[in-house]
């Protein structure tokens, strides 16, 4: 299983409950079409986590990209916003260890209330100073 994280471009606060809960069902259908399971997917206004395998026959790059790329194109086609939708470029992922599953599946599902104390910048920058992509 990988986690994914990605955010929206400039960090807009894009995906308002309602709208952030219909763009991970559609995520989450549009993956399973294309042979991807998606556990779990939440998050917050301006960012997505996801529980999901990792195809066989794609990269971690490819298959975000498929998610991110598809995502944003259904979001656009059916004008959800007034101004055009986008994810940044950038993305995490790891690898997750089946004792951790459970773990993050809980993580992932409560992403409002962690974020009423900790902003995505700042999650963000601690996933990458963990896993040594920043230094302190």
């Amino acid at each position: 299983m990988v986690h994914g994280v990605w955010g929206t471009k400039n960090r807009a606060s894009y995906l308002p409950t309602d709208l952030k809960k219909e763009v991970c069902n559609h995520i989450k259908q549009n993956a399973k079409a294309k042979g991807v399971y998606i556990d779990t997917i939440n998050g917050h206004e301006d960012h997505l986590h996801s529980l999901m395998n990792l195809k066989p026959d794609l990269s971690i790059s490819k298959q975000m990209q498929l998610i991110k790329g598809e995502s944003s194109h259904w979001i656009n086609q059916n004008q959800f916003l007034k101004s055009h939708f986008g994810w940044a470029d950038e993305y995490f992922a790891e690898s997750v260890s089946p004792d951790h599953v459970e773990n993050l599946r809980y993580y992932i599902n409560n992403q409002e209330a962690h974020h009423r104390k900790v902003s995505f910048q700042d999650e963000f920058q601690n996933l990458l100073r963990k896993f040594g992509f920043l230094n302190t």
